[in-house]
């Protein structure tokens, strides 16, 4: 196996750690995934360092807040100690909405950047797309009537799942990227960027 081969299946791996690690509650070894200095989340509900994300995912797991994710297709582009990497997935949180149950699904990308440290491939900034999102009731004969004032404040690629956490007390960023636009191009170009100043 070649050297920029070795490094994709490891790249590949830690994004599927990632994403095993976290919706198990595995802190310990989630916390391995991320650059010891850099690490960086952004998502829908929180914005800050590797560290307060892992202190906030266990608060909210402890809590019984549900947030799961499933993985898809995969390209990772290496330059050096730097890469940047795509993945398909989904979001799929359940929660109570108005004293009714639901489930919300959101289908994008993780956009993440990339370092090797020590070594080893680790994550310094993740940056989900969101491309799509539904929200679904639980029980079909539940009935459950959204704002359509607070909905219309989001994006539509993640429009049901702010909906959602706004409604758990989450303050959620608005113009994250999508699957189109000038926040998902200047990400694009950010990753241009970060290969390009690889050594």
């Amino acid at each position: 196996m070649s050297r920029s081969d070795t490094d994709r299946h490891e790249i590949r791996q830690l994004v599927e750690d990632w994403a095993l690690w976290r919706d198990a509650g595995d802190w310990d070894r989630f916390a391995t995934v991320w650059h010891p200095r850099d690490g960086w989340m952004n998502a829908t509900w929180f914005q800050g360092t590797a560290t307060d994300f892992i202190k906030a995912s266990r608060e909210g797991f402890e809590n019984g807040v549900s947030i799961l994710h499933f993985l898809g297709g995969h390209t990772a582009e290496v330059s050096g100690d730097r890469a940047v990497a795509q993945t398909k997935m989904t979001i799929s949180q359940r929660a109570s909405v108005d004293g009714v149950e639901v489930d919300v699904v959101c289908t994008g990308r993780f956009h993440d950047l990339l370092a090797r440290h020590e070594g080893r491939w680790t994550l310094v900034r993740r940056q989900p797309i969101y491309e799509k999102d539904r929200l679904d009731v639980v029980d079909p004969a539940a009935a459950l009537t959204l704002d359509p004032e607070l909905l219309g404040q989001f994006p539509p690629g993640y429009r049901h799942l702010a909906y959602v956490q706004t409604k758990a007390g989450f303050t959620v960023k608005n113009g994250l990227p999508g699957l189109t636009g000038a926040a998902v191009e200047q990400l694009y170009s950010e990753g241009g960027q970060w290969l390009a100043q690889a050594r």
